[in-house]
């Protein structure tokens, strides 16, 4: 059988999903990496972001730390990071994956905050609004595009990425695709092409159900500015 051919039959069986170290194992290690990881992201990047976007100040710092995390590649951290007092595991790899985070949400919450008209913020002020009163009241609920934008973004980047925690045994499902190379190409062909598309897979549901949510949480006449806020997500994520 050609390797398409192998992986429809791996896919097939039901030992291959329900064992210990199956395919339902797996992906219960890759969601929960993949969730710490975004989450502990979220903690670092958007108190960050918005009191930067708030204050309307450091502009040049959210560049800075977005161009600085995203030049470290996530596999240099998933070899360094296994050396130090984490070890091999989980921990280096949510670590270097919510570094791997930063980027888009950092940027998309100063984005966010700092998109607000200058008209809007004067008014506020007008009707006796303190600061924090102004960002949560007014600044918060009109960057929500942008915040969701972001976390979608960094989701769905996670999610791809947390597939190389097999390289320090951290589970998830690289896992598959790295016991798929250890039998080689001509026995785990199959093996490898199964894994590579269930965390594909993966991916693109989590990018449906983040599009749905985000749709969800944005109220309507914002939703046109949830199509920029993606457009700027993308590219904080590429630049």
């Amino acid at each position: 059988m050609n390797p398409v051919e192998q992986a429809v039959v791996w896919l097939n069986d039901p030992l291959n999903w329900t064992n210990p170290g199956g395919v339902l194992d797996r992906l219960g290690e890759h969601l929960f990496i993949s969730a710490v990881a975004v989450a502990l992201g979220c903690l670092v990047a958007w108190p960050v972001g918005l009191y930067l976007g708030h204050t309307g100040r450091g502009g040049a710092a959210v560049v800075l730390i977005s161009n600085v995390t995203l030049a470290i590649p996530t596999i240099a951290l998933l070899t360094i990071l296994p050396l130090t007092f984490l070890g091999f595991g989980q921990r280096p790899v949510i670590i270097a994956l919510a570094v791997f985070a930063v980027p888009p949400l950092l940027a998309n919450a100063y984005t966010g905050l700092r998109e607000v008209h200058p008209e809007v913020r004067d008014a506020a002020r007008g009707m006796g609004l303190s600061g924090p009163q102004l960002l949560r009241r007014v600044e918060l609920p009109l960057a929500v595009p942008y915040l969701a934008a972001g976390f979608r973004t960094a989701a769905v980047q996670v999610v791809a990425t947390a597939a190389l925690a097999s390289f320090v045994n951290g589970g998830g499902l690289g896992q598959i695709i790295s016991a798929g190379f250890g039998l080689g190409i001509a026995t785990g062909g199959g093996q490898i092409l199964a894994g590579g598309l269930l965390v594909a897979l993966l991916a693109l549901a989590v990018e449906g159900v983040l599009a749905l949510l985000e749709r969800l949480v944005t109220p309507r006449p914002l939703r046109r500015t949830g199509g920029r806020a993606r457009r700027r997500a993308a590219a904080a994520g590429q630049a």
